[in-house]
């Protein structure tokens, strides 16, 4: 089995470096970039390489929202972890509308990084299901779990690794009513993701590729104090 392929984009070398030393003593191959230009020519060169970018956001020549933007317009299923001191909210939301799977506020520790690494790459490495499982439908929509698409009517619709298993987890429990928790829980595991505005953030992207109308939305309906659920009518 080869290598987990690692992109680190970090303009602060000793920062970098050491984000690189503990990747590689877990048995990742990583590539590193000193600027957000250096990271896309490396993503470039090497497209389908990569299983995950661990972002800083403030870099120069281009800054991690732009390079995780160009990512996702060319890959939905690469994993993406943003790496930031920047800890404001509106700072959260525009990483995360941007594509990003992950978000992880300096100073971290080690085994919180390498947790929330796992995690995603987990979702990138998702194993096939068997084919009764694969294909849920509900009315116009249609999800493909192996074959990593999502068609409502005859428009394909491309989703990134949150997105699948957001769906997933929406059409396995129809009109019932998921907690924010609940959803947390189920996408992004117990590994230290305990920011509720995620699963806001998320479902916010997810309703802007679905709905006909995301500023009001006729599939995924928010149950106000508790959190959302698969409307089907």
């Amino acid at each position: 089995m080869s290598k987990r392929r690692i992109l680190v984009a970090e303009d602060e070398a000793a920062i970098r470096e050491l984000i690189v030393i503990h990747l590689e003593r877990s048995g990742y191959e990583v590539e590193q970039a000193a600027s957000g230009t250096e990271a896309w020519e490396a993503f470039l060169a090497g497209e389908d390489a990569f299983d995950l970018a661990l972002l800083d956001i403030m870099m120069p020549g281009m800054d991690g929202l732009e390079l995780a933007r160009r990512i996702r317009e060319r890959s939905a299923r690469m994993g993406i972890i943003f790496l930031t001191a920047r800890a404001q909210e509106i700072d959260k939301v525009k990483g995360l509308l941007s594509g990003a799977d992950d978000y992880i506020t300096k100073p971290y520790s080690t085994s919180e990084l390498m947790a929330r690494v796992e995690s995603v790459l987990r979702r990138v490495a998702r194993p096939e299901k068997a084919e009764a499982q694969a294909v849920l439908v509900s009315g116009e929509f249609r999800l493909d779990s192996r074959g990593r698409s999502l068609r409502k009517g005859a428009q394909r619709i491309d989703l990134t690794n949150i997105e699948l298993q957001m769906m997933e987890l929406f059409l396995n429990n129809r009109n019932r009513t998921l907690s924010r928790k609940e959803i947390l829980t189920a996408i992004w595991g117990d590994e230290g993701v305990n920011d509720l505005k995620i699963v806001d953030v998320n479902i916010r992207r997810l309703r802007m590729k679905i709905e006909d109308n995301p500023s009001n939305p006729a599939r995924i309906a928010t149950v106000w104090g508790v959190g959302y659920k698969w409307a089907e009518g």
